[in-house]
């Protein structure tokens, strides 16, 4: 297997590798020798890039993170309608389901364990609160917050709750879409 040329494609290649080992094997069982490997590198070339397997898992949350800041700054100006937490969750699959974006979902569906204990994890855990919230504005009651966990799920468990292995990444979107339409049904506007 040949690495791109380049740093930014090194280290592209290195998320890619990574992920792909992590979902197969798993997190833990993955080591940073067994990625050199399969690139086709040193350990001393991939430590160039990451020093450990944290900050890979960082580098593919780091974007993420911005785009969740985004879209939360985003609804924060918006009046707290049901239009605007549909646009909110549209937006938020959008970038679920972006290019790229399906196998870090299943990196995340299958490593839930691991992820709490790193930061990449921690972060990611409190933006999930901070979108909840966002989709909450205007609403503050637990069942309203509920209804929120539950809308930013119906995305999330879409990569893992339809085992169907021909349904497109497109088809899983709509699904998940659908569901979480029914959801907003439930709040007063």
């Amino acid at each position: 297997m040949q690495v791109s040329q380049g740093t930014g494609g090194t280290r592209e290649r290195i998320q890619a590798v990574a992920l792909e080992l992590f979902t197969e094997q798993g997190y833990e069982k993955t080591s940073l020798r067994e990625i050199a490997e399969r690139l086709g590198v040193t350990k001393a070339a991939l430590y160039y890039h990451f020093k450990s397997k944290e900050e890979i898992v960082n580098s593919y949350v780091e974007d993420r993170l911005h785009r969740m800041d985004e879209l939360i700054d985003w609804a924060h100006g918006q009046p707290a309608t049901r239009a605007t937490r549909r646009a909110l969750v549209s937006q938020y699959a959008d970038t679920m389901f972006a290019a790229g974006q399906p196998p870090v979902m299943r990196f995340f569906e299958q490593n839930q364990t691991v992820l709490k204990s790193l930061t990449a994890g921690q972060q990611m855990r409190e933006r999930m609160y901070r979108l909840a919230d966002a989709i909450c504005l205007g609403d503050d009651s637990p069942r309203a917050q509920i209804r929120a966990a539950l809308l930013l799920f119906a995305v999330h468990s879409s990569w893992f709750a339809v085992r169907n292995p021909d349904i497109s990444d497109d088809e899983r979107k709509a699904i998940a879409l659908e569901v979480a339409d029914e959801l907003l049904a439930g709040f007063d506007d």
